[in-house]
Protein backbone atom coordinates (compact mmCIF):
# COMPACT_ATOMS: atom_id res chain seq x y z
CA UNK A 1 0.00 0.00 0.00
CA UNK A 2 1.33 3.35 -0.74
CA UNK A 3 2.66 4.88 2.44
CA UNK A 4 0.35 8.60 2.32
CA UNK A 5 -2.62 5.62 1.76
CA UNK A 6 -1.62 3.46 4.88
CA UNK A 7 -0.89 6.59 7.28
CA UNK A 8 -4.19 8.17 6.46
CA UNK A 9 -6.22 4.20 6.77
CA UNK A 10 -3.94 4.31 10.39
CA UNK A 11 -5.24 7.88 11.86
CA UNK A 12 -9.05 7.33 10.83
CA UNK A 13 -8.47 3.63 12.90
CA UNK A 14 -7.07 5.44 15.86
CA UNK A 15 -9.26 8.33 15.84
CA UNK A 16 -12.71 6.44 14.83
CA UNK A 17 -12.13 2.67 16.37
CA UNK A 18 -9.72 3.47 19.13
CA UNK A 19 -11.37 7.53 20.64
CA UNK A 20 -7.73 8.70 21.07
CA UNK A 21 -7.28 12.90 21.99
CA UNK A 22 -7.06 14.79 19.18
CA UNK A 23 -3.63 16.07 21.10
CA UNK A 24 -2.00 12.01 20.66
CA UNK A 25 -3.58 11.87 17.29
CA UNK A 26 -1.76 14.84 16.05
CA UNK A 27 1.68 13.28 18.06
CA UNK A 28 1.25 10.56 16.06
CA UNK A 29 1.01 12.46 12.66
CA UNK A 30 3.80 14.65 13.03
CA UNK A 31 5.94 11.36 14.32
CA UNK A 32 4.95 8.88 11.28
CA UNK A 33 5.17 12.43 9.28
CA UNK A 34 8.95 12.34 9.48
CA UNK A 35 8.89 8.75 9.29
CA UNK A 36 7.40 8.91 6.08
CA UNK A 37 9.77 11.45 4.65
CA UNK A 38 12.51 9.81 5.54
CA UNK A 39 11.40 6.26 3.69
CA UNK A 40 11.04 8.54 0.62
CA UNK A 41 14.46 10.01 1.07
CA UNK A 42 15.53 6.50 0.91
CA UNK A 43 13.70 5.78 -1.96
CA UNK A 44 10.66 3.47 -0.04
CA UNK A 45 7.25 4.83 -1.49
CA UNK A 46 4.87 1.64 -0.58
CA UNK A 47 4.62 -0.24 2.65
CA UNK A 48 5.59 -3.60 1.28
CA UNK A 49 9.37 -2.32 0.86
CA UNK A 50 10.24 -1.71 4.43
CA UNK A 51 11.93 -4.38 6.45
CA UNK A 52 13.13 -4.53 9.90
CA UNK A 53 16.64 -2.80 8.39
CA UNK A 54 15.34 -0.39 7.12
CA UNK A 55 12.77 0.13 10.57
CA UNK A 56 16.40 -0.25 12.38
CA UNK A 57 18.50 2.47 9.74
CA UNK A 58 15.54 4.92 10.54
CA UNK A 59 15.71 4.52 14.42
CA UNK A 60 19.72 4.96 14.16
CA UNK A 61 19.32 8.08 12.22
CA UNK A 62 17.31 9.62 14.74
CA UNK A 63 18.80 9.00 17.79
CA UNK A 64 22.41 9.68 16.64
CA UNK A 65 20.84 13.12 15.23
CA UNK A 66 22.07 16.30 16.39
CA UNK A 67 21.22 17.33 19.05
CA UNK A 68 20.53 14.19 20.45
CA UNK A 69 16.65 13.68 21.23
CA UNK A 70 15.28 12.98 24.38
CA UNK A 71 15.35 9.28 25.13
CA UNK A 72 11.40 9.87 25.96
CA UNK A 73 11.28 11.52 22.73
CA UNK A 74 12.73 8.72 20.91
CA UNK A 75 10.82 6.41 23.02
CA UNK A 76 7.58 7.98 21.75
CA UNK A 77 8.72 7.79 18.35
CA UNK A 78 9.26 4.17 18.64
CA UNK A 79 5.96 3.32 19.81
CA UNK A 80 4.44 5.79 16.71
CA UNK A 81 6.41 3.17 14.04
CA UNK A 82 5.44 -0.07 16.00
CA UNK A 83 1.81 0.76 16.41
CA UNK A 84 1.44 1.44 12.61
CA UNK A 85 2.89 -1.50 11.50
CA UNK A 86 1.53 -3.34 14.12
CA UNK A 87 -1.92 -1.93 12.46
CA UNK A 88 -0.68 -2.59 8.98
CA UNK A 89 0.18 -6.62 9.93
CA UNK A 90 -3.24 -7.28 12.11
CA UNK A 91 -5.40 -5.60 9.10
CA UNK A 92 -3.60 -8.27 6.52
CA UNK A 93 -2.31 -5.22 4.69
CA UNK A 94 1.08 -6.44 4.69
CA UNK A 95 2.61 -9.98 6.14
CA UNK A 96 4.33 -8.84 8.58
CA UNK A 97 5.50 -6.42 11.26
CA UNK A 98 9.17 -5.13 10.24
CA UNK A 99 9.28 -3.47 13.64
CA UNK A 100 8.77 -6.27 16.40
CA UNK A 101 12.56 -6.53 16.65
CA UNK A 102 12.71 -2.85 17.99
CA UNK A 103 13.45 -2.43 21.67
CA UNK A 104 12.32 1.27 22.85
CA UNK A 105 15.15 3.03 24.97
CA UNK A 106 14.72 3.17 28.50
CA UNK A 107 13.51 6.45 29.77
CA UNK A 108 15.44 7.82 32.54
CA UNK A 109 12.88 7.77 35.14
CA UNK A 110 11.63 10.93 36.85
CA UNK A 111 10.05 11.93 39.33
CA UNK A 112 6.90 14.28 38.66
CA UNK A 113 7.07 18.00 40.26
CA UNK A 114 4.30 18.95 43.04
CA UNK A 115 3.63 21.91 44.54
CA UNK A 116 3.76 22.57 48.98
CA UNK A 117 -0.10 22.63 49.69
CA UNK A 118 1.10 26.28 51.07
CA UNK A 119 1.88 26.50 46.87
CA UNK A 120 -1.40 25.32 46.13
CA UNK A 121 -3.48 27.33 48.25
CA UNK A 122 -1.60 30.40 46.87
CA UNK A 123 -2.25 29.44 43.31
CA UNK A 124 -5.80 28.86 43.79
CA UNK A 125 -6.05 32.11 45.48
CA UNK A 126 -4.26 33.88 42.74
CA UNK A 127 -7.49 34.47 40.51
CA UNK A 128 -9.64 37.67 41.35
CA UNK A 129 -12.62 36.82 43.00
CA UNK A 130 -14.62 40.09 41.68
CA UNK A 131 -13.49 39.33 37.87
CA UNK A 132 -16.20 37.34 35.84
CA UNK A 133 -12.64 35.78 34.25
CA UNK A 134 -10.99 35.77 37.65
CA UNK A 135 -13.62 33.63 39.05
CA UNK A 136 -13.96 31.40 35.94
CA UNK A 137 -10.19 30.75 36.40
CA UNK A 138 -10.39 30.06 40.26
CA UNK A 139 -13.29 27.43 39.34
CA UNK A 140 -11.26 25.65 37.40
CA UNK A 141 -7.95 25.66 38.86
CA UNK A 142 -10.13 24.25 42.04
CA UNK A 143 -11.55 21.46 40.00
CA UNK A 144 -8.46 20.35 38.92
CA UNK A 145 -6.74 20.25 42.35
CA UNK A 146 -9.71 18.65 43.61
CA UNK A 147 -10.39 15.84 41.51
CA UNK A 148 -6.78 14.96 39.58
CA UNK A 149 -8.35 15.65 36.23
CA UNK A 150 -5.69 15.95 33.19
CA UNK A 151 -6.03 19.84 31.64
CA UNK A 152 -7.67 17.96 28.60
CA UNK A 153 -10.40 16.11 30.37
CA UNK A 154 -10.97 19.15 32.54
CA UNK A 155 -12.14 21.65 29.33
CA UNK A 156 -13.95 19.00 27.90
CA UNK A 157 -16.25 18.88 30.31
CA UNK A 158 -19.99 19.38 29.93
CA UNK A 159 -22.37 21.22 32.55
CA UNK A 160 -24.58 18.31 32.78
CA UNK A 161 -21.29 15.95 33.80
CA UNK A 162 -21.77 17.88 37.40
CA UNK A 163 -24.98 16.76 37.70
CA UNK A 164 -24.62 14.23 40.29
CA UNK A 165 -23.37 16.45 43.13
CA UNK A 166 -20.49 15.84 45.19
CA UNK A 167 -18.92 13.99 42.29
CA UNK A 168 -17.77 14.53 38.78
CA UNK A 169 -18.15 12.36 35.77
CA UNK A 170 -14.79 12.54 33.64
CA UNK A 171 -13.72 11.38 30.09
CA UNK A 172 -10.19 10.05 29.99
CA UNK A 173 -7.77 8.56 27.50
CA UNK A 174 -9.78 6.43 25.22
CA UNK A 175 -13.08 7.94 26.25
CA UNK A 176 -13.10 5.89 29.44
CA UNK A 177 -14.88 7.52 32.05
CA UNK A 178 -14.86 8.00 35.85
CA UNK A 179 -16.76 9.17 38.44
CA UNK A 180 -14.26 10.97 40.48
CA UNK A 181 -15.45 13.03 44.31
CA UNK A 182 -15.12 16.78 43.89
CA UNK A 183 -14.82 18.79 46.85
CA UNK A 184 -16.77 20.96 48.89
CA UNK A 185 -14.25 24.20 47.75
CA UNK A 186 -13.73 23.31 44.20
CA UNK A 187 -17.86 22.67 43.85
CA UNK A 188 -18.63 26.41 45.72
CA UNK A 189 -16.02 27.89 43.19
CA UNK A 190 -17.76 25.93 40.11
CA UNK A 191 -20.90 27.06 41.33
CA UNK A 192 -20.48 30.69 41.75
CA UNK A 193 -18.59 30.64 38.00
CA UNK A 194 -22.05 28.57 36.90
CA UNK A 195 -24.32 31.34 38.33
CA UNK A 196 -22.53 34.24 38.08
CA UNK A 197 -20.28 34.27 35.01
CA UNK A 198 -20.88 31.43 32.38
CA UNK A 199 -24.49 32.84 31.34
CA UNK A 200 -22.96 35.87 30.21
CA UNK A 201 -20.56 34.04 28.34
CA UNK A 202 -22.37 31.89 26.97
CA UNK A 203 -24.63 34.87 25.26
CA UNK A 204 -21.44 36.10 23.42
CA UNK A 205 -21.18 32.62 21.53
CA UNK A 206 -22.85 29.70 19.84
CA UNK A 207 -25.02 27.60 22.66
CA UNK A 208 -22.59 25.38 23.48
CA UNK A 209 -22.89 22.44 26.58
CA UNK A 210 -19.15 22.83 27.85
CA UNK A 211 -18.80 23.83 31.26
CA UNK A 212 -15.91 26.01 30.95
CA UNK A 213 -15.96 28.99 28.26
CA UNK A 214 -13.85 31.44 26.78
CA UNK A 215 -14.25 35.32 26.72
CA UNK A 216 -16.12 35.31 23.84
CA UNK A 217 -18.54 32.66 24.69
CA UNK A 218 -16.20 29.50 22.66
CA UNK A 219 -15.79 26.36 24.84
CA UNK A 220 -12.06 26.97 26.69
CA UNK A 221 -9.04 25.55 24.91
CA UNK A 222 -6.11 23.38 26.50
CA UNK A 223 -3.85 26.07 25.22
CA UNK A 224 -5.91 28.97 27.16
CA UNK A 225 -6.20 26.49 30.02
CA UNK A 226 -2.80 26.08 30.47
CA UNK A 227 -2.20 30.09 30.39
CA UNK A 228 -4.31 30.78 33.43
CA UNK A 229 -2.40 28.50 35.23
CA UNK A 230 0.90 29.61 34.25
CA UNK A 231 -0.92 33.52 34.93
CA UNK A 232 -1.72 32.23 38.65
CA UNK A 233 1.53 30.86 39.14
CA UNK A 234 3.33 34.01 38.36
CA UNK A 235 0.34 35.76 40.45
CA UNK A 236 1.06 33.74 43.26
CA UNK A 237 4.98 34.37 42.95
CA UNK A 238 5.71 30.57 42.42
CA UNK A 239 9.34 30.23 41.51
CA UNK A 240 9.10 26.10 40.43
CA UNK A 241 7.80 25.06 37.41
CA UNK A 242 4.02 25.23 36.78
CA UNK A 243 3.13 23.29 33.67
CA UNK A 244 -0.55 21.79 33.19
CA UNK A 245 0.15 19.06 34.78
CA UNK A 246 1.33 20.06 37.87
CA UNK A 247 -1.99 20.35 40.04
CA UNK A 248 -2.64 16.49 39.05
CA UNK A 249 0.70 15.57 40.00
CA UNK A 250 0.18 17.78 43.39
CA UNK A 251 -3.14 16.19 43.90
CA UNK A 252 -1.59 12.73 43.97
CA UNK A 253 1.22 13.37 46.07
CA UNK A 254 -0.95 15.08 48.77
CA UNK A 255 -3.55 12.28 48.65
CA UNK A 256 -1.21 9.79 49.52
CA UNK A 257 1.20 11.65 52.16
CA UNK A 258 -2.18 12.17 53.29
CA UNK A 259 -2.98 8.46 54.06
CA UNK A 260 -4.75 7.44 50.78
CA UNK A 261 -4.15 4.15 49.28
CA UNK A 262 -2.04 3.71 46.36
CA UNK A 263 -5.01 1.68 44.54
CA UNK A 264 -6.91 4.10 45.29
CA UNK A 265 -5.20 7.40 43.73
CA UNK A 266 -4.97 5.08 40.82
CA UNK A 267 -8.55 4.93 40.30
CA UNK A 268 -9.14 8.30 40.48
CA UNK A 269 -6.20 9.57 38.24
CA UNK A 270 -7.41 6.66 35.46
CA UNK A 271 -4.40 4.90 35.56
CA UNK A 272 -4.52 1.88 34.18
CA UNK A 273 -1.85 0.43 35.68
CA UNK A 274 -0.99 0.66 39.01
CA UNK A 275 2.57 0.97 38.50
CA UNK A 276 1.72 4.34 36.41
CA UNK A 277 0.55 5.61 40.17
CA UNK A 278 3.53 3.92 42.39
CA UNK A 279 5.96 7.02 40.66
CA UNK A 280 4.08 9.31 43.20
CA UNK A 281 4.65 7.24 46.06
CA UNK A 282 7.94 8.43 46.72
CA UNK A 283 8.75 10.49 49.42
CA UNK A 284 11.20 13.66 50.15
CA UNK A 285 14.46 13.06 51.99
CA UNK A 286 13.05 15.40 54.60
CA UNK A 287 9.69 13.45 55.41
CA UNK A 288 11.95 9.92 56.12
CA UNK A 289 13.98 11.85 58.59
CA UNK A 290 11.06 13.41 59.91
CA UNK A 291 9.36 10.35 60.63
CA UNK A 292 12.21 8.65 62.07
CA UNK A 293 12.97 11.52 63.74
CA UNK A 294 9.45 11.03 65.88
CA UNK A 295 9.00 7.39 65.47
CA UNK A 296 12.08 5.86 66.01
CA UNK A 297 12.80 4.84 70.18
CA UNK A 298 16.64 5.49 69.71
CA UNK A 299 16.13 8.05 66.68
CA UNK A 300 17.56 11.24 69.06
Amino acid sequence: MQLDRALDTYLRHVTIERGLSEHTISAYRRDLGGYLEWLADEGIVDTAEITSAVVGRFIADRSSADPKPAATSLARLQSSVRGWHRFLAREGIEDDDPSGRLRPPKAPRRLPKALTIDQVERLLAAPSADDPIGIRDRALLELLYATGARVSEAVGLDVDDLAHGDVLRLRGKGSKERIVPIGSFARTAVDAYLTRVRPGLAAKGRASARLFLGARGAPLSRQSAWLVIRAAAEHAQITAEVSPHTLRHSFATHLLQGGADVRVVQELLGHASVATTQIYTHVSVDTLRDIYATSHPRAR
